[in-house]
């Protein structure tokens, strides 16, 4: 399945420690990992790889952190921190274990579950500022289903219901607020491809940069949903060319109307994001 993940169109390929292995598969389960790691260190073209380590209050994550560090993953993601402070307690761990190990200082990226227990939403403003290394956001709709004690994220129309719909605009926001990635969450139900079209659309609409997939049929859906069209990068390259055109100007006439400073900084996000696609 590993190998197999390598072969998608994914821009990430997620290991998992956590949530997927039993309590009595953590010690396999981080060989396997390792392993995999080291057949593929220094291999192009392949998506970057990402290890979610077990959190930081269970016990397992220093082991986790031991086992996969010496073999060079491109990342960590890390599950339900409480606040920033976890983050930070994090970045400095992966310092003192670069260090040991021979790996570049700062090599490995982080990447935040920011938003999958209740304390994580009352301290989203502490995630603001958690260094250099942190990528980006997301959040959990399961995990904080399971944490509140609701019986489904969803209302009956297929959106998510308040208590959600909060913690999808929070990690929005604090991605945002912190200059990185914003990540939508996983779709769940991995057969229905228009419900994660319709998802996806959605969340590449509101300012999310990507999002999450359970399964390998997920990303070509997830890739196209996030890839400007040609018409918007024509018109993103116009307003550009538009500013260029008056420089210095805070806003310009683009076919009758007047277009400002947000319109240009949307219209280079989105050439960036046209760029990153084609790659």
């Amino acid at each position: 399945m590993l190998d197999k993940g390598l072969l998608s169109a994914a821009d990430v390929l997620v290991v998992d420690l956590e949530d997927a292995i039993a309590p009595d598969g953590k010690e396999a389960a981080r060989a396997t990992t390792a392993a995999f790691l080291a057949s593929h260190t220094g291999t192009s073209d392949r998506p970057r790889i990402y290890v979610r380590i077990n959190d930081l209050e269970s016990g397992l994550a220093q082991a986790d952190l031991e086992a996969i560090v010496p073999h060079r993953p491109d990342g960590i993601m890390l599950p339900k921190p409480k606040s920033g402070d976890d983050v930070r307690a994090l970045a400095s761990t992966l310092q003192s274990l670069e260090g040991a190990n021979g790996v570049e200082p700062g090599a490995l990226s982080i990447f935040v579950l920011v938003l999958e227990i209740p304390e994580a939403v009352l301290n989203i403003a502490s995630f603001q500022d958690c260094g250099s290394r942190v990528t980006g956001f997301t959040w959990g709709a399961e995990d904080l289903a399971a944490a509140i004690g609701a019986k489904t994220n969803r209302d009956a129309s297929g959106q998510y219901s308040a208590p959600f719909a909060l913690a999808r605009n929070l990690c929005l926001y604090a991605a945002a607020a912190a200059g990185v990635a914003a990540i939508d969450t996983v779709f769940t139900d991995f057969r229905n491809a228009d419900g994660l079209e319709h998802d996806a659309r959605e969340a590449a609409r509101d300012g999310f940069s990507g999002k999450l997939a359970i399964h390998p049929d997920q990303v070509a859906i997830i890739n196209e949903a996030f890839t400007p069209s040609a018409e918007e990068v024509a018109q993103a390259q116009r307003i550009v060319d538009a500013f260029d055109a008056a420089p210095g100007a805070g806003a310009v006439g683009l076919d009758g109307m007047m277009v400002d400073r947000p319109h240009l900084v949307a219209a280079t996000r989105t050439l960036e994001r046209a760029r990153l696609a084609a790659k």
